[in-house]
């Protein structure tokens, strides 16, 4: 599928709609074992990212992905901005204008490292990495974009009754448990946005 600069402006608007749908939610994930601020980061990163959306959208694929996550560097804040704007610049680094779906499996599989170095953490700790890691699989296994936003979706659930050992939530130690983590949960909103505009190109 090629990514033209109008699927690339559907793209944004269905990331920032989703977070704007749910920001309140975010933040209330993130008051029972956080700092309370993610959601607002989130919203204020993607309400920026939508504000520069033409600009973002008309330039190449690997370029507008390294201005969405300077934007979220720049904008957002918190312990999450770096993270996500590593995230999308990582993998404009890693993509070319038109990549297949192998080069994209391996463009997100280097941008999920990259988030793990930056915050120094790895799969099963309680972070945003609990989602990317099986979505990273699934793309590698050429799971479907349905089926895709579907792993994301577990993922996200399934960091409930995990004990954090990365981030805020990691000083709650064992209180840290019963509560899904606001990043595998953005994230989850984030890959799902995503794909249902991807499926719905598709189908």
């Amino acid at each position: 599928m090629q990514i033209d600069q109008a699927l690339r402006r559907q793209l944004i608007e269905a990331m920032a709609a989703t977070v704007e749908a749910h920001w309140q939610e975010l933040t209330e994930l993130d008051q029972a074992i956080g700092d309370g601020d993610h959601g607002t980061g989130m919203k204020r990163g993607f309400d920026a990212v939508l504000a520069d959306a033409d600009k973002l959208a008309e330039q190449p694929l690997p370029a507008g992905l390294r201005g969405l996550g300077q934007k979220l560097v720049m904008t957002m804040g918190g312990a999450s901005g770096p993270l996500y704007g590593t995230f999308f610049m990582e993998l404009g680094k890693a993509l070319d204008e038109n990549p297949d779906r192998t080069a994209f499996a391996a463009g997100f599989a280097r941008a999920m490292a990259a988030v793990g170095a930056r915050g120094k953490s790895e799969p099963g700790q309680k972070t945003l990495l609990d989602v990317l890691a099986p979505v990273s699989k699934a793309l590698a296994e050429n799971e479907t974009s349905a089926g895709i936003a579907r792993v994301a979706a577990e993922a996200a659930e399934a960091t409930v009754p995990m004990l954090a050992l990365r981030g805020r939530a990691a000083f709650l130690g064992p209180r840290s448990v019963g509560h899904m983590d606001p990043g595998a949960r953005s994230a989850s909103l984030i890959i799902g946005a995503v794909c249902a505009v991807l499926e719905g190109k598709s189908g």
